[in-house]
């Protein structure tokens, strides 16, 4: 159903309850407070919760997800994919025919400014924008063959998301709490742990489409409080009516039991019932030790950083409590994202240096509890960056060259670790200049098969009908990437 476009219109009921769905259910709980303890004896006329645990289609490797979106597309040939042939082209227009990009401001052949060194036993060459990161190396596996359909931020990040560029299908993190449940009983399946920045495409990006509201991404604040706590307006008899209506409205009208959109808002009331209890506790960062804090870099100097490292560190804790998938966005760094069309080195170096340590600190501190070895850590965003430069350097002599670089969905790097990855290696290629993946090119839906096969579940048989048709966040495609799966 579309969303109430006409503020003059109020929202009619159906409309009140589909949207409202998703959230935390703080409101309800306010209005429902006495009545919640005794919703067992409606459950009789309900179906199973959907979040329940559910077993997988086999024995999975990982049990759940941390999805480090890196929003903006990071440049392979400055992170993860080292291209010392640019060098002997630089400054000179590229030798290769290439596709029109997306500004088509086609500049001559820029290297890397980064020096790039091997990382830990298995030498795996890294960038000096990540040298935390490279001490990490061999957990890592790179994937250098990644493509999009997509040149544009918003259908790329759709297509990152859901399987798919149109707005309104479920997100990858909602699949996965639809085929296994939540481990958790009283937080969501699905959680973004929000850095401030919505991503183009917004809030679209988390939703669950077709599937139930109890499996779209909740989002949870980085700072303060994970969640805003919110207060019933009504008091007394005006209060008291309040409540009755709603009760009146959420009861089944017929033996058939509850309209499924009136169901999935009362099962997300009632979680938002359960967290009020859980979530302060969770946020309570102060428990943690000072060299976990440190580890994280919550005592950067740089705010970026610390915010950054919040954020992960929150994911480590709901990954705890038993949330399926987690995904940790890109943090505001006081300007764009990784997009870097023009001023390249020092958007690169200002996103990489928040992003660097407390996703080292996330990966060494899963290791030593335990925890690594079923959680998979998936790093990406969704395209990559083209070798030549965009824009001219208008930068004064001896200042940084300020050129940039254009969108690049043919070619660009993304990594997992973990939950049964095999790490310390690089898997596929691009060509000598970085544009084109030419050794096993990749999908998204690739990408997508991998991190559901490592879960446990068969990306063909996990299906949900619809629309005349069994779909699936691979839709009729995606092959799982077997040589990365140790």
């Amino acid at each position: 159903m579309e969303p109430n476009k006409n503020p003059r219109r109020p929202a009619s009921r159906r409309e009140f309850l589909i949207r409202s769905a998703g959230g935390f259910g703080a409101v309800a709980a306010a209005v429902l407070w006495p009545e919640l303890a005794g919703a067992s004896s409606r459950a009789a006329t309900r179906t199973e919760h959907p979040l329940t645990p559910k077993p997988p289609h086999f024995k999975a490797r990982a049990t759940n997800v941390i999805f480090l979106y890196m929003d903006g597309g990071p440049g392979q040939m400055d992170t993860f994919d080292p291209k010392p042939e640019l060098e002997r082209w630089v400054d000179r227009p590229l030798p290769i025919d290439a596709p029109a990009t997306q500004f088509n401001d086609i500049g001559t052949v820029m290297p890397s400014p980064w020096k790039f060194r091997p990382g830990g036993n298995s030498g795996l060459p890294i960038s000096d924008l990540f040298p935390k990161l490279r001490e990490q190396a061999d957990k890592l596996c790179v994937i250098r063959s990644m493509t999009s359909k997509f040149p544009e931020h918003t259908a790329a990040n759709y297509f990152l998301h859901t399987g798919h560029n149109p707005a309104g299908r479920p997100s990858m993190g909602a699949w996965c709490s639809y085929g296994l449940g939540s481990m958790a009983d009283d937080l969501p399946g699905y959680v973004i742990v929000d850095g401030g920045l919505m991503p183009p495409g917004g809030i679209e990006c988390y939703g669950s489409g077709f599937l139930s509201p109890s499996f779209q991404g909740s989002i949870f604040r980085g700072q303060g409080s994970p969640v805003a706590h919110a207060r019933g307006r009504h008091t007394g008899t005006e209060r008291e009516a309040l409540r009755r209506r709603l009760l009146e409205t959420l009861e089944p009208s017929s033996d058939q039991g509850l309209d499924p959109a009136i169901e999935a808002a009362l099962d997300n009331y009632e979680l938002g019932f359960k967290m009020q209890a859980a979530v302060p506790e969770l946020g309570k960062l102060s428990g943690e030790s000072d060299a976990t804090r440190t580890l994280y870099g919550l005592d950067s100097e740089f705010e970026a950083t610390r915010s950054f490292g919040r954020q992960c560190l929150l994911a480590r804790r709901l990954i705890e409590k038993g949330v399926r998938f987690v995904q940790v966005p890109m943090v505001d760094v006081g300007y764009d994202r990784w997009d870097q069309h023009k001023d390249l080195i020092k958007g690169h170096t200002d996103n990489a240096r928040a992003v660097d340590e407390p996703i080292a600190g996330l990966l060494a501190d899963l290791e030593s509890r335990g925890l690594l070895e079923t959680t998979l850590v998936v790093f990406a965003g969704e395209f990559g960056r083209t070798p030549m430069a965009q824009g001219r350097n208008e930068a004064p002599e001896g200042q940084p060259d300020s050129r940039g670089r254009d969108h690049n969905p043919h070619g660009f790097s993304v990594w997992m670790a973990g939950g049964g990855v095999k790490g310390g290696m690089a898997h596929g290629s691009t060509d000598e200049f970085g544009y084109f993946a030419i050794e096993d090119p990749l999908e998204i839906h690739d990408l997508h098969a991998t991190m559901l096969h490592l879960l446990g579940l068969d990306h063909t048989k996990l299906t949900y009908r619809f629309d005349g048709r069994e779909m699936r966040l691979t839709d009729v495609h995606g092959r799982v990437i077997h040589p990365a799966i140790a």
